[in-house]
């Protein structure tokens, strides 16, 4: 009778189950590292695009001021009563601009000296028409270095972008130095008049040096909006800046002509050559909020952009830990089934035999009967009765 096997169970295979979330873990670290790092990179993109956003409200605010400023400086070498009232308005809303944002953009100290030169002009004009034109200058040296301070600690002179590079360069820049040098221009031809002759050597070369210092950046400003208008993708920016841009460059054109001394005497026409000065400021008060404006708008797209950026790569990392969260729960599952023991695990058991198991019988070598008794089993026999001895005594 063979006694069935005991069914044998087999040891879990713990490590190969725990194989599939290992890898699943390990895989799950570089994606998160490549998630964090990507949605770094683009939240400090956006941080400086808002940061040139502020640079842009700045600049905003510095136009007036600068305006106002070069009025003032032409009305006190003339000597007319100075406009103070347009100043004072102008330098009131700078200095709330730069009391909102000029910690982040670092002007605070430097807005309040060019406030206190500012607000020390003096109201009348003084007597001397030399001292004015220095003392007004001193202070748009100050005005024009705030106006770097602010391109620089805002990033926009970094700026990565090729339209808004080039249009923050020419409003941030170049028009408010051709500002100033053209209204130092016209000044200076009118304090020529009244200088005396030995001074006329040194007069020409001030002019000189103040003619090329005002057409200079106002020729790079035309090339400026020039290239924006001709490389650029956007319909927007040609139509909206075509009109003030040809009106500006008419009149640097003819500020231009009316300033090269003709003559012996070397003199200019002082009365045409304030009112091209004039044209040139009215056209440059005109551009400079369209330029700003267009810069605004590049700015935000780019943030919009951005922000699209990181939901991208946001979502992107959502999927790729599911997808491996559930590759990992996919291999523990199907390493946990194959656990399980199947026919080919154990052994067979053979059906025990109802009719008893067969007796035992000496090897027969083949061809030959057996040569010894043959046992017979215990208890009482199949085969019929034979007679015996004493079987007659009965």
């Amino acid at each position: 009778m063979t006694v069935p096997a005991s069914r044998v169970r087999r040891r879990p295979r713990t490590p190969g189950r725990l194989l599939p979330l290992l890898l699943a873990t390990a895989l799950l670290l570089p994606v998160a590292f490549l998630v964090v790092q990507g949605y770094r990179l683009v939240d400090t993109d956006r941080e400086l695009a808002e940061r040139e956003r502020l640079g842009v409200e700045y600049l905003r605010a510095l136009g007036p001021v600068t305006e106002a400023l070069v009025d003032a400086q032409t009305a006190a070498v003339a000597g007319r009563p100075v406009p103070r009232d347009a100043l004072d308005r102008a330098v009131e809303e700078a200095a709330a601009v730069d009391a909102r944002v000029g910690g982040e953009l670092r002007s605070t100290e430097r807005w309040a000296g060019l406030r206190a030169k500012l607000e020390g002009l003096p109201s009348r004009s003084l007597t001397d028409p030399e001292t004015a034109f220095t003392a007004y200058g001193e202070v748009t040296d100050l005005l024009l270095a705030l106006h770097g301070k602010i391109r620089e600690t805002s990033g926009l002179i970094r700026d990565p972008g090729s339209d808004s590079y080039f249009l923050q360069d020419g409003v941030g820049e170049e028009m408010p130095e051709a500002t100033v040098a053209a209204g130092r221009l016209v000044d200076l031809a009118v304090l020529a008049q009244r200088r005396p002759a030995a001074d006329q050597a040194r007069t020409v070369g001030e002019l000189a040096t103040l003619r090329f210092a005002a057409l200079q950046p106002a020729g790079d400003l035309v090339n400026d909006l020039q290239t924006v208008v001709d490389t650029s993708e956007s319909a927007d920016i040609g139509a909206d800046v075509l009109t003030p841009f040809d009106k500006y460059q008419r009149a640097v054109e003819a500020l231009g002509a009316l300033s090269q001394p003709r003559g012996r005497t070397q003199e200019l026409d002082v009365a045409k050559l304030a009112a091209a000065r004039t044209q040139a400021q009215t056209a440059a008060r005109e551009l400079q909020p369209v330029l700003l404006d267009e810069i605004d708008r590049l700015l935000r797209q780019r943030i919009d952009q951005l922000d699209r950026d990181a939901l991208l790569i946001l979502a992107a990392g959502g999927v790729a830990g599911l997808l491996l969260v559930a590759l990992g729960a996919s291999g523990w599952l199907t390493r946990r089934r194959g656990d399980r023991p199947t026919g080919r695990d154990t052994p067979a058991v053979e059906p025990a035999d109802p009719a008893g198991p067969a007796p035992w019988e000496p090897p027969t070598p083949p061809g030959r009967l057996p040569t010894g008794p043959v046992l017979q089993p215990a208890g009482r026999g199949t085969e019929p009765d034979r007679w015996r001895p004493f079987d007659a005594a009965r």
